[in-house]
């Protein structure tokens, strides 16, 4: 069974630069970024309204970081992946992104191929082609 509907991504950055960069990069691969966000808040709104299969933030932006992000996506009850990204490798903040609910955690600067790969993985595990 194929499913149609293509493989949509919400990108969360609060630096414009790497919001493009990360957007470039998955349009180059020809991935569906259906909505971008410089906040945390912002992306909540377009989350509810998009339902995008993947979801890529940075841990650390103001008001709220991508681990609280996180924590309201799973209240959202949605059924979204989520990517964490950023220069931050502190063990504690790669171990509560999994904690709560990230699927992968990838260090900036970003890799392409890093990134294809975690989601590839995570459309293989939702069965989406």
């Amino acid at each position: 069974m194929t499913n149609s509907k293509p493989f949509s991504i919400v990108v969360v950055d609060d630096s414009a630069f790497a919001r493009k960069q990360i957007v470039d990069l998955l349009k180059s691969a020809k991935y569906d970024v259906v909505g971008t966000a410089s906040s945390a808040q912002e992306a909540l709104a377009i989350i509810r309204e998009k339902k995008p299969e993947l979801v890529i933030t940075d841990v650390v932006m103001p008001e709220m970081s991508g681990i609280d992000l996180a924590k309201k996506i799973a209240e959202l009850d949605i059924e979204t992946s989520i990517i964490m990204v950023s220069s931050l490798t502190h063990e504690q903040v790669i171990l509560e992104s999994i904690t709560q609910g990230a699927i992968d955690f990838i260090q900036k600067p970003i890799h392409s191929e890093q990134l294809f790969d975690s989601i590839e993985k995570i459309k293989q595990s939702k069965k989406v082609n």
